[in-house]
């Protein structure tokens, strides 16, 4: 159980049979205190928090073991052991013993429960969760006179700014906050036309990398990071209602599809570490099928100019330098021609481009990658965030990127663009069908266009990759019409780029966003005719 996080995650043909052990091993035990409880009880003192660590381990295999495969089933399997812990008061003796190491079990308890149920979207017990924890945390801190308070109240800060990310609440009639998923759920990826010719191609597998140095982080997870990870996974299904005893699934009975793309997520890696995943998706990747790289980092600038400009010469996005021990580091670089060693360079990804590749910048230079060469003559397409944004946005960038906040959810981003920090649920509703409307116009536009690039078709056969594509259409076109957007710079590209007469400046898109601009009274914020803008 202990090793068992720390097996790589790439490479599932070794860590499987490790977690499928630890499974068979908890499950049994699980099965036995249940079996032989009185008798534990009575003579060997069984203690009630020790029945609750068990639980709770379980809870950490089914969360790990979501991490691993991308099923959010697991996730539910997770939220059931750590709920009943709860339910069933399992630590509640704790606070008697005079064992801070055993508070701090509790306290650990707390922080995974509260993880999972962020992931599952529970906001309103993650708020209960957090006054308990907190309640917990005074106790523990009070009675032992520990050192790593400090490190259990930046835990309590950054869940409690977390839950407060979204940058616009949808309410109802009484006031109280609707929560509102934004995973894929069936009916709200527009159909394909019938006869209509895409790619058969599928997204299997897809990295998701954080090195933002101003969001917030519980649990080694930004804030883009947990939108992209969401926007790449359906609305779960319980799986215990689907087998017979609770807690018993055998991780090795897969699903028979794969619902989700497998996803790495890597939170600040090293150049080393996220050359490895890449290395380790591109061989794992099954026939026909995609890689998505989605990076979220700092920009990385170039120093000098040279004559020749290559795939090394316009910087990338950093990477983390802190377990990257280089030979004479810390001299300073000799001359302007030397290439920044932390960053992931356009360059970098060329050699996977020999098979379908996705790629997603969200950075202050994410217009370096749009200096792509297609070597390979495969499936490639870079959607980049725009550089600049005007200060009010900024601002909120703490609260996570706009773009991925596009990618995420439309209808939140465009709310949070136009100012508005709540919408009434019935308006909410409206504006989500009315953008399902709009949505399909845009995929019509994409695939009857005469002049798009192929590798954009060839995409748009998988449901998530179609959906990407449509949100940064939708997100383009919105940014262009809003007053507040005056350069070039902050608009999303892409590579290969886009016929903006047929996509981003189409008329008919444009009519579009004023119309929903108009439905949130907010249209004196975009330019009504759109040659006012130019």
């Amino acid at each position: 159980f202990t090793g068992s996080p720390y097996l790589p995650q790439y490479g599932h043909k070794q860590w499987q049979s490790y977690f499928g052990r630890t499974f068979d091993v908890y499950t049994k035990l699980w099965k036995f205190q249940q079996q032989h409880r009185q008798v534990l009880d009575s003579r060997y003192g069984l203690k009630r928090w020790q029945i609750g660590e068990v639980a709770s381990k379980i809870g950490q295999l089914y969360y790990h073991y979501y991490l691993r495969t991308s099923e959010t089933s697991y996730l539910n399997e997770a939220f059931s052991f750590y709920s009943a812990i709860r339910q069933r008061s399992y630590y509640f003796q704790v606070n008697k013993e005079d064992r801070p190491e055993l508070v701090v079990k509790k306290l650990r308890y707390y922080a995974r429960y509260i993880v999972v149920c962020l992931l599952l979207n529970k906001m309103d017990l993650v708020k209960v969760l957090v006054k308990e924890l907190s309640e917990e945390i005074e106790d523990y801190t009070q009675r032992f006179n520990t050192e790593d308070q400090l490190e259990w109240n930046l835990v309590l800060q950054e869940v409690a700014a977390f839950i407060e990310a979204d940058p616009v609440v949808v309410l109802n009639d009484n006031n109280s906050v609707v929560v509102t998923s934004n995973r894929l759920q069936e009916g709200t990826v527009p159909p394909l036309e019938q006869g209509m010719v895409v790619g058969q191609l599928v997204l299997a597998d897809a990295l998701i990398i954080g090195n933002c140095n101003n969001q917030l982080t519980p649990v080694e997870l930004t804030i883009d990071m947990f939108r992209m990870l969401q926007a790449l996974e359906r609305e779960p299904v319980n799986l215990a209602t689907q087998t017979s005893k609770q807690g018993t699934l055998e991780p090795n009975e897969k699903p028979a599809k794969r619902e989700n793309p497998h996803k790495y997520l890597l939170y600040k890696p090293t150049f080393s570490q996220l050359f490895t995943f890449l290395s380790a998706s591109f061989k794992e990747l099954p026939a026909n099928s995609v890689l998505l790289v989605y990076l979220s980092a700092t920009g990385v600038f170039p120093t000098g100019h040279s004559d020749y400009e290559g795939p090394y010469d316009f910087g990338g996005v950093l990477t983390n330098t802190n377990r990257d021990v280089v030979n004479g580091e810390t001299v300073q670089k000799r001359n302007q021609a030397q290439k920044e060693m932390h960053c992931l360079h356009p360059g970098d990804l060329f050699p996977f481009t020999r098979k379908p590749l996705f790629v997603i910048v969200d950075s202050s230079n994410s217009t370096a990658y749009k200096n792509f060469t297609n070597l390979f003559g495969q499936p490639l397409v870079c959607l980049l965030s725009p550089t600049v944004y005007p200060k009010s946005v900024q601002d909120q960038s703490q609260r996570g990127s706009l773009f991925t906040l596009f990618l995420y959810s439309p209808l939140l981003a465009f709310s949070s663009v136009c100012g508005l920090s709540n919408v009434r649920r019935g308006l909410w509703e409206r504006a989500q069908e009315f953008l399902c409307k709009v949505y399909r116009d845009i995929g019509q536009m994409i695939t009857r266009s005469r002049t798009i690039d192929q590798a954009f078709l060839q995409f748009f056969g998988d449901e998530f990759l179609r959906l990407l594509l449509i949100r940064f259409v939708f997100c383009s076109a919105a940014l262009r019409l809003h007053k507040l957007f005056r350069e070039s710079r902050s608009f999303p590209e892409s590579y290969p780029e886009l016929p903006k007469q047929d996509t981003v400046e189409s008329g008919l898109l444009q009519k579009h966003i004023l119309e929903l601009a108009t439905m949130l009274d907010v249209q004196s914020l975009f330019w009504d005719d759109s040659l006012e803008a130019y």
